[in-house]
């Protein structure tokens, strides 16, 4: 990667984009932000690249591969008409707005090549997980870039269909606010059977986070580790009875995965 690259948005997700980037495939002087917050610029700032308050503001004849829409999907369409023209021909436009499909980069763009992407929040530490969908006018090399980009905060996998990445936002994009979840009621149950609230918050986050350690360098696959921990008349099988009723949480979950992907459609602006 030698091209420049121009980042819009340096909120939480732009941020941990753009530190990414910086540890592994690009130079400072690759990387263009437009942050119009003074507060949100200074760590970007810091890091070495370069911030801009308004498209208007990006020099003409930088010429950037790429050009990445990290904002939030209800300014969208004020955003997008601000780069036609910006970045050319050979430019590919790299979304990660909840629910906005491709086809309203191109309405704005026209028929340029736009790759839908849906990362998570543990990209901030480079363990994220991204889903992307590209359009008929992203060639292989465009593909290649996004997918380096994305790299640079975690793992990266592909779907054909751009109707599937509501589903992957409800699920991915969304999926670390239900674990964290998980951790507070973890913790508020620990303390209701008599547990010191700091020794519950740190045995419910612990155990979170160390789970969810183990599952990703295990061979083994998640109801394979659950049946590990499981003595047959033990404890943890008692509380899986709970949890695995007719009522208890794969339906919850089930509900709660259709819930958002049905606001991810509801995003995008008829």
């Amino acid at each position: 990667m030698t091209a420049p690259i121009v980042l819009v948005g340096g909120g939480r997700m732009g941020g941990a984009l753009a530190a990414g980037w910086l540890r592994g495939p690009l130079a400072p002087a690759q990387l263009t932000i437009v942050e119009p917050d003074d507060k949100a610029a200074a760590p970007l700032a810091a890091l070495g690249a370069s911030c801009v308050p308004a498209a208007a503001a990006l020099p003409r004849a930088l010429g950037p591969a790429a050009i990445v829409f990290a904002v939030k999907p209800q300014v969208m369409a004020d955003v997008v008409p601000l780069y036609a023209g910006v970045g050319g021909t050979d430019c590919v436009h790299l979304s990660i707005a909840a629910g906005w499909p491709s086809a309203l980069v191109e309405r704005d763009l026209g028929p340029v090549p736009v790759v839908r992407a849906m990362p998570n929040t543990p990209a901030a530490i480079g363990q994220g997980v991204s889903v992307a969908c590209a359009n008929p006018s992203t060639t292989r090399d465009q593909r290649a870039l996004c997918e380096g980009l994305l790299q640079a905060v975690g793992a990266v996998a592909w779907v054909e269909d751009e109707s599937l990445m509501d589903a992957v936002t409800a699920v991915s994009g969304s999926g670390p606010a239900y674990l964290f979840l998980l951790a507070e009621c973890l913790a508020d149950a620990a303390v209701a059977a008599g547990l010191p609230a700091d020794l519950a918050r740190t045995l419910a986050d612990r155990t979170v986070s160390g789970a969810g350690a183990l599952l990703a360098q295990s061979a083994d696959d998640p109801a394979t580790l659950r049946r590990n921990v499981t003595s047959p008349g033990g404890t943890t099988e008692a509380a899986l009875a709970v949890l695995m009723a007719e009522d208890g949480l794969g339906p919850l979950l089930t509900r709660a995965v259709r819930a958002a992907t049905e606001r991810s459609r509801a995003l995008a602006p008829s």
